[in-house]
């Protein structure tokens, strides 16, 4: 005998990826144009891929906005409005959007989250707000104008950003507490600068120092003059200056 479960728990995250791929969808129509379309797309309960048509790299404030746009449409804990078996034609007159050439039958769903509006199969939340948080972790090119997104909702999400103030809490410690981490490591590349300047003017004068000791050493050998001796230089450039001077 066999009995058929859903995992629940698994089935939420695949949900909450799936609504946020709709989310998004509107959202970069909003921020970058109405030439945005959907080229494909994977949930899963880790993460969600979303494909779309883009004729360029997305700057970091695009990026920005997006993010800003969906979570505001999750914090506003809008509800799944849900439309089964409904004629092709009155879904395009809702304002459904059909996506990437696929194939419909005389009958479609349609999701609604506010704005959002598509013909969709797949398992949505109940709520925006469940959803939690969105996180966009990267954005890039997989074919001539067509871009990738990959984000990230609720608990791995949260994970994300835990990680990251872990990050910076450990960069802090290590730049001795500073009560600002900018400051603080502007300081330190300032200060290993002028500490590699110091160390590439005693180079130098090391190396002026050899160069009188090596003259000195100079030997005949059957008619030619040889300079031969073990010295303690790390660097390669200072090896060649030494030997071309």
């Amino acid at each position: 005998k066999f009995v058929a479960k859903v995992n629940s728990e698994n089935r939420s995250s695949i949900a909450n990826n799936h609504s946020a791929t709709h989310l998004l969808h509107n959202a970069l129509r909003t921020v970058l144009g109405t030439h945005v379309e959907q080229k494909g797309s994977l949930v899963s309960s880790e993460s969600l891929r979303f494909d779309f048509s883009h004729f360029q790299k997305m700057t970091d404030e695009e990026i920005r906005k997006v993010e800003i746009l969906v979570n505001q449409k999750i914090r506003q804990n809008i509800p799944l409005d849900e439309h089964r078996n409904v004629p092709i034609e009155q879904a395009r007159k809702m304002g459904a959007m059909a996506l990437f050439g696929e194939k419909y039958g005389d009958s479609v769903r349609v999701i609604r989250f506010g704005e959002s509006v598509e013909l969709c199969g797949g398992t949505h939340v109940p709520t925006t707000g469940q959803i939690g948080f969105i996180k966009i972790i990267s954005e890039g090119a997989i074919s001539a104008g067509v871009r990738r997104i990959e984000a990230i909702t609720g608990v791995k999400a949260e994970e994300f950003l835990y990680a990251q103030v872990d990050s910076i809490k450990e960069v802090k410690q290590i730049l001795g507490n500073p009560s600002n981490l900018q400051q603080g490591a502007t300081k330190l590349i300032e200060e290993n600068a002028n500490l590699r300047k110091e160390i590439e003017l005693m180079m130098k004068e090391k190396v002026q120092a050899l160069k009188v000791s090596l003259k000195a050493s100079v030997e005949s050998k059957n008619g030619v003059n040889v300079i031969a001796k073990r010295i303690e230089i790390s660097s390669p450039d200072a090896i060649k200056d030494l030997a071309f001077q």
